[in-house]
């Protein structure tokens, strides 16, 4: 007897309990609906409650970023030394800094991609010229300091043992270092950069 009233009372408990869950789906929310634009820089706090809702909201949060760079380049005699700069830049979202070329002054918020590079979404003459200058001042200046490089190959090759791998070292270290200058030139000569 105490069987059939324990699985009596469970079967009763267990049928309400799934009434009650499938009554508190089917109710409909008081609370009102929220349709917040969310970006990756946008900030907003909600207050929700039965009487209503607050929203502070703030859209290109934060308003500046910040980019921290380290830079390595050779220093001391013949460039065996290392130096280390740290450049910290501070820009806005539609900023040179982070958009790679001219600055937009256009938004549109259904294609980001717009932003990114520029009002109609295409890279400027001028940025192209720029990027094609120092591309070709690099090349010459890689063709010079190799052929310095590889003049002044012979007076290292005679070292016994490695004079072989020291002259490529040099030739090596010419054309590095005079593709970088190279680059460097291009860019400051070209009125585009």
């Amino acid at each position: 007897m105490k069987k059939w009233i324990g699985l009596s009372l469970g079967t009763v408990i267990g049928i309400s309990h799934i009434g009650m869950i499938g009554m508190l789906a089917n109710r409909e929310s008081k609370l009102p609906s929220l349709d917040i634009p969310v970006g990756d820089y946008t900030t907003y706090q909600a207050e929700v409650t039965e009487d209503g809702y607050k929203i502070a909201y703030k859209a290109n949060d934060p308003k500046t970023a910040f980019i921290t760079k380290d830079i390595k380049k050779k220093g001391g005699f013949l460039g065996l030394a290392n130096n280390t700069t740290q450049v910290v830049e501070e820009y806005v979202m539609d900023g040179k800094t982070n958009q790679g070329g001219p600055v937009s002054n256009k938004r549109s918020w259904q294609d980001p991609s717009t932003i990114v590079k520029g009002g109609d979404g295409k890279v400027s003459d001028k940025t192209v010229a720029c990027i094609e200058a120092v591309g070709g001042g690099k090349q010459t200046g890689r063709l010079v300091g190799t052929s310095v490089g590889a003049a002044a190959a012979p007076a290292v090759s005679g070292i016994p043992f490695v004079g072989w791998l020291a002259a490529g070292w040099v030739a090596m270290f010419g054309g590095n270092q005079g593709a970088e200058l190279g680059g460097n030139m291009a860019e400051g000569l070209n009125e585009n950069c």
